[in-house]
């Protein structure tokens, strides 16, 4: 039976008072759904409003890209997205956010959500985050009361990316600083370039480069080798 990641989409469309749209950052979502579909995991979509959800960044040059936004399928999934209350933890086994900046408005405020990813976390499940996806773990406590990033090494779009796109005045709050003080160790890479980090079971990457290589690093954690040996 194919192993189930639940991912979580913004429902938030607004950029803060600047007057323009923001939503998920579909490069966040199409690259690491083609890495899953490789690995033969079926994928959810979850938001905090649930129904559908606002998508920026939608670059047609990009084949990965295209090809999402052409699958009928999948942009029905995308559009038609499960409301908290109807998910189940305990079928998934692995919950991933994906980024865009309208997380940081509703991921952090969704409790709900946080309870779905610390059940799937205490079960021994994988929690995986991309960009500004992280915003989702600022407030997550597992059922020992501690926040999961508490002690953990992370990775996430730093102070210094946000300053670079000018939103470091329009954002509530910068996600690094927010996740230092929650007690994670950020670990960093050069703005914009690729940064992975696996803490345990939490796998984090810095920005829109890093999203194949988290949902790669995920993958790894839910196929242990002896399910991924080939006959020769």
């Amino acid at each position: 039976m194919s192993k189930k990641v639940l991912i979580v989409l913004t429902s938030h469309d607004t950029l803060g008072n600047t007057g323009k749209e923001t939503g998920f950052y579909l490069p966040e979502v199409s690259h690491p759904v083609s890495v899953f579909a490789r690995a033969n995991l079926t994928v959810e979509y979850v938001s905090p409003k649930g129904g559908k959800a606002p998508m920026i960044g939608i670059d047609l040059s990009d084949p990965l890209n295209q090809a999402f936004v052409e699958d009928a399928e999948k942009m029905a999934q995308v559009e038609n997205t499960q409301h908290p209350d109807q998910i189940d933890p305990t079928e998934y086994d692995a919950i991933f956010y994906a980024g865009g900046h309208g997380t940081m408005w509703d991921f952090p405020n969704t409790p709900k959500l946080d309870q779905i990813a610390a059940s799937i976390y205490d079960r021994g499940g994988i929690v995986g985050a991309v960009c500004h996806g992280p915003a989702g773990l600022v407030n997550l406590k597992l059922a020992n009361g501690q926040y999961l990033v508490d002690g953990k090494t992370v990775s996430t779009f730093t102070n210094e990316e946000e300053t670079a796109v000018e939103l470091a005045e329009v954002v509530p709050f910068l996600l690094e600083s927010k996740l230092i003080e929650r007690g994670a160790t950020v670990e960093k890479a050069a703005n914009f370039q690729v940064k992975v980090v696996v803490s345990d079971r939490l796998v984090t990457g810095q920005n829109p480069a890093s999203a194949t290589g988290v949902a790669e690093a995920m993958v790894k954690l839910l196929t242990p080798a002896s399910e991924t040996l080939e006959i020769a």
